[in-house]
């Protein structure tokens, strides 16, 4: 009976220690993303530009309401992203390329709402092309947009968007990883006459 009373003591003294009010919440978590090497493929011959793109991504004709033939969107499975890129012929009609800029800027300033900042920056291609970038930051749905013109025949325009609600700041390797992938686009972009 000493011995169950002993027990009964040390158990109870065990369960008083363990319930202390000095709690300390765990800090936030991230999931761990692997990222794969960058390894590209090149585009079919179908369209009027060619490039290389991720071997991680699928290609699909962009069949939205408003999309016109040479519209494409590089998808990402694994990372529910897409890069919608948009093609305009401009056919040498500079009023043509100007609407073309102003809808390319337009587009990118409707994001001024969200983002905490939008940094613009011309890039010059190893074939000597010229494209302006724009990175946003904030919760935007798109982080990273592009056009490149030759001005006058060829006008592309691409933004990176994800089908997710997760915050940008967990998204921010996957959207380095992806942006990395964009600049390699441009860099191979070749038009074809």
């Amino acid at each position: 009976m000493k011995h169950h009373f002993f027990l009964i003591l040390w158990i109870l003294f065990f369960f008083l220690a363990a319930c202390t009010s000095d709690y300390v919440p765990k800090p936030k978590g991230y999931n761990r993303i692997n990222l794969p090497e960058h390894t590209y493929t090149g585009l079919p011959d179908t369209f009027p530009y060619w490039f290389e793109y991720s071997q991680q991504a699928t290609l699909y004709k962009d069949t939205s309401d408003r999309s016109e033939r040479y519209w494409l969107n590089i998808y990402y499975p694994d990372y529910v992203a897409n890069i919608q890129l948009t093609y305009k012929p401009i056919d040498h009609d500079e009023q043509k390329l100007e609407q073309l800029l102003e809808d390319a800027y337009r587009l990118t300033a409707n994001h001024q709402i969200k983002a905490s900042a939008i940094e613009e920056n011309i890039i010059g291609t190893p074939s000597g092309k010229k494209a302006l970038v724009a990175e946003l930051s904030g919760e935007v749905p798109s982080q990273f947009q592009f056009y490149i013109t030759d001005s006058t025949r060829h006008f592309l325009r691409g933004a990176l968007y994800f089908r997710t609600a997760t915050q940008n700041d967990s998204l921010a390797p996957i959207i380095d990883f992806i942006k990395v992938d964009m600049i390699h686009l441009l860099n191979t972009l070749e038009w074809k006459n």
